[in-house]
């Protein structure tokens, strides 16, 4: 479990640089130039991703068993990361619905995926590894929207054809991951019970 938290520390702090330390971050960025900070922070990334996946599935090898979530928190979890996979399309496709609606669709997709997996696991290692995503996603939610507010940020319009394509998009990498990639990758298959 130390080296799952250890990548949630180094991860979520790299990313959460804005929520808590703005200023620090500007100055950084003057003093090391664009691309020396963008190296540093990817470097940071990286390096706690790998330890969340290594912690991860180290802790799963002798899972702690919090709670026996029942057997249809699996399929609210499905349906709310369906939810999760179109807020975060809508982060990249241009001018969607979506986008100019929400303003930071990518955070609420994290919230919505944390969310659904805190619902249908309940082994200490998913309560951490999932608890501190969806507690980063609030912070950052409420920090960047404060960012907005201060800075009068506009987001444009969104049109009917760029919802549209964040829908199929988002609908589409679901299925992908759903009834593929998840089982692939993570080893449990989220609709076999």
């Amino acid at each position: 479990m130390t080296i799952l938290i250890l990548g949630l520390l180094l991860f979520l702090g790299a990313h959460s640089v804005r929520i808590f330390a703005e200023s620090w971050r500007t100055r950084m960025r003057a003093r090391l130039g664009e691309n020396g900070w963008k190296g540093v922070y990817s470097l940071v990334s990286i390096a706690g991703f790998a330890l969340i996946v290594w912690g991860y599935g180290l802790a799963r090898q002798a899972p702690v068993v919090v709670w026996v979530p029942p057997t249809g928190m699996r399929h609210l979890a499905a349906l709310l990361t369906l939810f999760s996979f179109i807020f975060i399309a809508a982060a990249y496709v241009p001018r969607n619905g979506i986008k100019a609606k929400l303003h930071h669709p990518m955070v609420l997709g994290v919230k919505v995926w944390a969310l659904a997996h805190l619902l249908a696991n309940g082994n200490l290692a998913d309560i951490v590894l999932f608890g501190a995503f969806l507690l980063w996603a609030v912070l950052d939610f409420r920090a960047a929207r404060r960012r907005d507010r201060h800075t009068g940020a506009v987001y444009p319009a969104g049109t009917v054809s760029g919802t549209v394509v964040t829908a199929v998009a988002g609908i589409v990498a679901w299925a992908a991951f759903a009834f593929w990639l998840h089982a692939k990758l993570i080893g449990v298959h989220p609709f076999l019970v």
